[in-house]
């Protein structure tokens, strides 16, 4: 996959939506592409975090305590929450299919940051966002 397509797909996710073009063209830098197999496990539920996975092909199961909660596919973004804090893994995610992702680590996410100061104050607008929506979802 080529930068312009990372570029492409970085974009549609919502922790990156507010960012430029040529600040989506560093990301996609700092990112690895990644073609995993059918029931590959990108992560387990309670273990400590590592890197996130934004998917760019394919799908994903999601579980919590063996039960399926969700299906990902191309625009989401696994594991970022621990990109920030290296919690536990709230759930269990494997490949349903061959699947294609954009992998970021921990040193690269961190670096990003230092390198463009700008991203940290649009992910922490998209960030409120989405608790202000998961909020909604749960008080009405």
């Amino acid at each position: 996959m080529a930068r312009t397509n990372a570029s492409v797909h970085l974009a549609q996710v919502p922790l990156f939506s507010a960012c430029s073009k040529k600040e989506l063209a560093t990301i996609a830098k700092a990112t690895d592409v990644a073609s995993l197999p059918d029931g590959h496990q990108l992560t387990t539920q309670d273990e400590t975090s590592r890197e996130a996975f934004v998917i760019t092909g394919g799908k994903a199961i999601v579980r919590r305590n063996n039960r399926k909660v969700a299906e990902l596919g191309p625009g989401a973004v696994i594991g970022q929450l621990g990109l920030l804090d290296r919690g536990p893994r709230t759930a269990t995610v494997v490949a349903d299919g061959p699947l294609e992702v954009l992998v970021i680590g921990p040193r690269e996410f961190s670096a990003l940051l230092d390198e463009v100061p700008t991203i940290n104050h649009k992910m922490l607008k998209s960030l409120a966002g989405m608790v202000r929506e998961l909020d909604k979802k749960a008080f009405g």
